[in-house]
């Protein structure tokens, strides 16, 4: 791979706690409706700080990067809070459409329905890293097995 001259790394934390993007957020609004899922993106977002900006934030400067939170520019904080979570958010519609809502129909309107339209995965389920851990570990308990039976 060729050496990367980019200083600084564009993040999207912050789209997930404040546009209902996490399954939590669904389960939540099953259970306590609209005034649920309010409460708790709200609370997401009080608590983002102490979850996850100091960990990402040292692991993206470890490697020499910047770390910028677009979602978390006060700003864009200040205009979500202004609207209702309805706007935000349609979680009756199926995985993949209904979370981050107004984030899906603003790619939708810049021509990338293609990506508007893809479920969210977290980072360490779309490397697919927990596949290989699986396989590892069944070829581990394969070569285990064969290694007993050959010192019987």
């Amino acid at each position: 791979s060729r050496p990367c001259c980019c200083s600084v790394v564009l993040t999207g934390i912050g789209a997930d706690e404040q546009l209902a993007g996490y399954s939590r957020h669904r389960v939540c609004f099953q259970s306590h409706g609209l005034q649920g899922l309010n409460k708790e993106t709200m609370m997401e977002l009080g608590r983002i700080s102490s979850r996850n900006l100091g960990r990402d934030d040292r692991v993206i400067g470890d490697h020499g990067k910047e770390a910028r939170f677009p979602f978390l520019d006060e700003n864009v904080v200040s205009f979500l809070n202004s609207l209702p979570v309805w706007e935000k958010a349609n979680l009756t519609l199926p995985r993949g459409i209904g979370e981050k809502l107004i984030l899906r129909l603003a790619a939708v309107e810049l021509g990338l329905a293609a990506s508007a339209l893809l479920p969210k995965r977290a980072m360490h389920f779309g490397s697919r890293a927990s596949d290989k851990c699986e396989q590892l570990q069944i070829i581990s308990l394969e070569n285990l097995s064969t290694e007993k039976e050959t010192k019987l």
